[in-house]
């Protein structure tokens, strides 16, 4: 597995990235190769066209896209890491185009019960970061997860026992208004709420979520939600 040490250029801080390796379909593992030395993006904009990139497999020779790396920093920049151009970008004939899919999310070290592995959905559509946002509610515990055939005015796409949950799919990172407008609709119906964003968040949306105990989630076009503050850390650990 690479790893590079990655500094954020929002905030300054300092990470190691290790790149993740997804299974080829000849079954050997393979991942993006990240350009070391080359400065890391902060995601502003997102299209969906640009957040793929091409990756051969170096046991067959396959040709396929991939989701670009990503990292999410704690203070809520969505970082975008540069990947070396394969040698040629054709593609093999009879090879596919679908992206391979990571095979879980691992478990984490404080969680109550084990959990089977995540298996997420790739997302490509705005309904794709929905229904991966669904998935990844049942896998925490959630109960009679209902993703509505239409949003409703109140921009709540997930219903659940006990729940409500907002899917950001914009390419902007989410503002303080709608973590405010996902509060209050919990809290008119006396039931939690939890945020996705594929984005990030701004610096306000997160602060007022932290105090007001939202759990804020990324997720990245593998359909895997990564945790970005407290409380997404502590439903990660405990479940639903």
């Amino acid at each position: 597995m690479e790893s590079v040490p990655v500094r954020c250029p929002a905030c300054r801080r300092d990470h190691t990235y290790a790149t993740p390796a997804y299974p080829c379909p000849c079954g050997s593992p393979t991942a993006p190769p990240l350009m070391r030395g080359a400065p890391v993006t902060t995601i502003t904009h997102r299209t969906w066209n640009d957040d793929w990139v091409t990756v051969r497999c170096r046991a067959c020779g396959r040709h396929d896209q991939w989701p670009q790396p990503e990292l999410c920093c704690p203070c809520g920049a969505v970082l975008r890491l540069p990947v070396r151009p394969v040698a040629s970008p054709g593609r093999p004939p009879g090879t596919g185009s679908r992206p391979v899919r990571p095979s879980h999310i691992p478990l984490p070290r404080t969680a109550a019960a084990p959990r089977s592995a995540f298996r997420p959905l790739t997302i490509r559509t705005a309904r794709d970061a929905v229904g991966a946002a669904a998935l990844y509610l049942k896998w925490l515990g959630y109960r009679d997860v209902v993703q509505p055939a239409e949003r409703p005015a109140s921009r709540i796409d997930l219903r659940a026992a006990g729940l409500i949950a907002q899917v950001d799919s914009t390419t902007r990172a989410t503002p303080l208004r709608e973590v405010e407008c996902l509060w209050l609709n919990a809290l008119s119906t006396s039931v939690s709420a939890v945020l996705f964003s594929l984005a990030g968040y701004t610096p306000d949306a997160r602060e007022r979520a932290d105090g007001l105990g939202i759990p804020l989630f990324v997720m990245d076009l593998t359909g895997s939600p990564q945790p970005v503050n407290g409380p997404a850390d502590e439903l990660v650990s405990t479940g639903a």
